[in-house]
């Protein structure tokens, strides 16, 4: 009988989208446009599911946040392409934007740091700006998570963004990534201005 009293999971197609940006394959696995891959592997692994199932250009797992069914997607595509992975997501599952929350590396935040945002352009991130294109929206909440800026001006952007992270910063980015597991699940019941008030850096 004792199986019976257990809280089931919700049933049903997912309710929210979460996506993690990122670069797939291991020369990009500790660096800073990597972040939003590294924040959806910690929340898999708080909630013990599984981001294996490739489907929407992306690996995904499910997982009940606060009671709402979540996608957890991590997109293949590179980062430049991922509102191509988002888009089919949301089309199949008819989510919209403002139930899609994007994590993702912000080079104006020191690392440590994260700033939510219920909308807002894509501040030159090339994978928020193909999200924004993708789905003709830029409605989508989204948590930012700090990766430092640059060393000095005319350090290329690429190449800092694809530079690994020093252990005293991967230590921050992790506590960084722990607040965001919280935010999300505030999120998606509802309380943005909570996640906001209690996170934001």
């Amino acid at each position: 009988m004792a199986f019976f009293s257990r809280a089931k999971a919700p049933s049903g197609p997912p309710e929210f989208i979460i996506a993690g940006l990122g670069n797939p394959g291991k020369k990009y696995e500790l660096t800073r446009h990597n972040a939003g891959f590294i924040f959806a592997d910690m929340l898999a692994e708080k909630h013990g599911v599984k981001v294996n199932k490739i489907q929407f250009k992306s690996v995904t797992g499910t997982l009940d946040l606060g009671g709402h069914k979540c996608l957890l997607m991590k997109p293949q595509t590179f980062m430049n392409l991922s509102g191509e992975a988002v888009r089919q997501a949301a089309q199949f599952y008819k989510i919209p934007p403002e139930k899609i929350i994007i994590v993702f590396d912000d080079i104006s935040l020191p690392c440590g740091k994260l700033r939510i945002r219920r909308k807002g352009s894509d501040g030159g991130h090339n994978g928020m700006k193909n999200i924004i294109y993708q789905m003709s929206s830029d409605k989508f909440p989204r948590i930012k998570l700090g990766v430092g800026e640059k060393p000095h001006p005319e350090y290329d952007l690429a190449d800092w963004v694809l530079s690994a992270f020093k252990k005293d910063e991967l230590k921050a980015l992790a506590e960084a990534c722990e607040k965001a597991c919280d935010a999300a699940e505030l999120m998606v019941s509802g309380d943005t201005d909570k996640a906001m008030s209690s996170f934001n850096g």
